[in-house]
């Protein structure tokens, strides 16, 4: 049995910046919220990576400060695939039961994805 935090360290380690396979995702995740937002986002940035700045732990609760980042080659948020890579910054709370996150908050940094996939190719200039 883990605790709440060696487990979330476990998750992230297991799926950060590796496909993200259903039976993988479940292993880790009972939230289907959780579990539905892991596969769009990986339809749209395949192996995406969350970096991790800072863990802390109380109880069933574990807060993850951090940054993502990907490779747009999916359809995100009505923006065709651009090829960019791009970052974010996030925090996320999820909360364990019986080892598996059966509920999470995010706060993303979503204008600041968008920005970057909307942004517009620096031209090079001879």
């Amino acid at each position: 049995m883990h605790d709440a935090k060696s487990l979330i360290i476990e998750y992230l380690a297991a799926l950060s910046g590796r496909p993200k396979e259903q039976n993988s995702v479940r292993q880790y995740v009972s939230d289907e919220g959780l579990a539905k937002h892991i596969a769009e986002v990986e339809a749209a940035f395949p192996r995406y990576e969350i970096l991790t700045e800072d863990i802390l732990a109380d109880g069933d609760k574990v807060v993850v400060r951090g940054e993502f980042r990907g490779v747009h080659r999916g359809n995100f948020a009505g923006v065709q695939p651009t090829g960019k890579s791009v970052s974010a910054g996030l925090i996320i709370i999820y909360v364990v039961e019986d080892g598996r996150i059966v509920n999470h908050w995010m706060q993303f940094d979503l204008f600041s994805l968008m920005e970057q996939l909307r942004a517009a190719p620096v031209s090079q200039t001879a």
